[in-house]
């Protein structure tokens, strides 16, 4: 085995458990991408990290993680539906453009920014709702 073998498998699986806690709340509200999008978004994004960083090349590491940016945001674009005059779906790509940079996070040894991007990412969407739904209320008192 590579001697990286284990400590690559601790960054795929840290990803994974990060992206899992994300996925399942999302999962709790009943929508489509939850419990297993969010973990393979965070551990893909993690491994194409992990696979371009044994590459000396900063132009080449660079323009691999510009597509890993790309192509996630292209992915959460997917879930941005727009009927009528509402938009919906913009949390979710926000979550999936995060599970992104958490996966990114923990291949290039940032634990601590992976972490608080999970745990900002959960208060975010659950503390804030309650406010978020004021907002609605006032801004549209006639959807209520």
């Amino acid at each position: 085995m590579p001697p990286d073998f284990w400590l690559d498998i601790g960054r795929l699986a840290g990803a994974y458990l990060l992206c899992l806690i994300i996925g399942w709340d999302r999962e709790r509200e009943a929508h489509s991408a939850g419990v297993r999008t969010f973990p393979i978004v965070g551990m893909a994004s993690c491994g194409y990290i992990l696979i371009i960083g044994s590459v000396t090349d900063g132009a080449a590491q660079s323009r691999v993680l510009q597509g890993l940016i790309a192509g996630i945001g292209f992915v959460g674009g997917g879930a941005i539906l727009k009927d009528g005059i509402n938009v919906r779906g913009l949390a979710t790509a926000a979550r999936i453009w995060n599970a992104g940079v958490i996966g990114a996070a923990m291949a290039m040894n940032r634990f601590s920014i992976a972490v608080a991007l999970s745990l900002l990412n959960l208060f975010t969407l659950r503390a804030l709702l309650p406010l978020k739904t004021h907002l609605d209320r006032d801004t549209h008192p006639d959807h209520t």
